[in-house]
């Protein structure tokens, strides 16, 4: 049985004032290029490996594995210089899933994760969601290094993708994780993050939600092991991220229509959405219901890959109560296999 954890910070994250909850919303809505508050705390150290856009050359990281391994003495350096939180629910499924979250650029995992709700949704499945940092760029905010199509002002000398996969390795290094359900949930800068890991780790990710973000600009820089299944979840009206693509701070990134058919092409889909598509999402207060576009027909290894579009959507939308619910319902519906 897995043993106890070394110290770390809090196994559960302090729940936020009203106050520092609104701070975190504005913080989230500057995504990859505005200004966050000075409240957001910062990481206790930085990591530097690997050069932008390339994936970990690490002694160790590389290569198929699964994600019950034990963590290479490259990655017990790494959580050791960045520590994580870890929320644990009253009673973990044996072995229980795990959820990584991934906040947007300038805010924290805490403010993420109470933004969402995040953690009521995992812990009534039983789930570990773990609750990292991004790293501070030159005008300390912090940020994740994801793609090519994200985010400006980042530091390309910090290997994400490296510290990331560390962390799944330290936590089932102490906790009974399940290897088939291991996933991947961001918001902006963390959406593309999400992508990321998915290209870089399919071996060990089962499935992704992002939320108001985008995969590769370059797609053929994106070349998973096996088929991930990924959810996409974009407003119309966002105009930071926008719907049918764009550049932010001179970086291009596809539309969200672009998004998950590439995806669909990864995981080996038929190349037309299904018809009928299934049934609307009700993911924002205040308006009309997401349509739902999936593409499941031919898809390896049971993935599915689905956008949900959600009509005037913004950046940071209010959302409505049930969608860290249906965030957590999707995933769980796609264990690897």
């Amino acid at each position: 049985m897995p043993t106890a954890p070394p110290a770390r910070r809090n196994a559960r994250p302090a729940r936020l004032h009203l106050v520092a909850l609104l701070v975190a919303v504005v913080t989230l809505g500057a995504a990859c290029g505005g200004s966050s508050s000075a409240a957001d705390r910062t990481p206790r150290s930085t990591t530097t490996t690997v050069a932008d856009g390339v994936a970990s050359n690490l002694d160790g990281l590389t290569g198929p594995d699964t994600a019950t391994r034990p963590p290479t003495p490259a990655e017990v350096a790494l959580v050791a210089a960045r520590p994580y939180d870890l929320h644990e629910p009253p009673q973990a499924k044996d072995p229980a899933p795990l959820v990584v979250l991934l906040h947007g650029y300038g805010a924290s995992g805490a403010t993420q994760a109470a933004y969402l709700g995040i953690a009521n949704a995992t812990d009534a499945q039983g789930m570990l969601l773990a609750i990292p940092d991004g790293t501070p760029n030159a005008l300390n905010k912090r940020f994740w290094n994801a793609t090519d199509a994200c985010c400006a002002g980042r530091r390309t000398d910090v290997d994400d993708s490296a510290y990331l996969r560390a962390i799944v390795a330290d936590v089932a290094a102490h906790h009974a994780v399940d290897p088939s359900r291991v996933y991947f949930v961001g918001h902006s800068n963390g959406g593309f993050m999400s992508y990321r890991m998915a290209c870089d780790h399919a071996d060990v990710v089962a499935a992704i939600v992002s939320l108001e973000a985008a995969t590769w600009a370059d797609a053929a820089r994106c070349k998973p092991a096996t088929a991930v299944s990924v959810l996409e979840i974009h407003g119309t009206g966002d105009r930071l991220i926008r719907y049918d693509g764009g550049a932010n701070i001179g970086r291009r990134y596809p539309g969200a229509e672009q998004t998950v058919k590439t995806w669909a092409g990864y995981d080996g889909c038929a190349p037309t959405p299904d018809d009928p598509a299934p049934a609307p999402h009700r993911i924002e207060v205040n308006r009309p219901p997401a349509t739902v576009t999936a593409y499941t027909k031919d898809c390896r290894n049971d993935t599915t890959v689905e956008l949900w579009s959600q009509p005037d959507g913004v950046h940071v939308p209010a959302l409505d109560p049930t969608f860290s619910t249906q965030v957590v319902a999707f995933l769980l519906a796609h264990p690897k296999v």
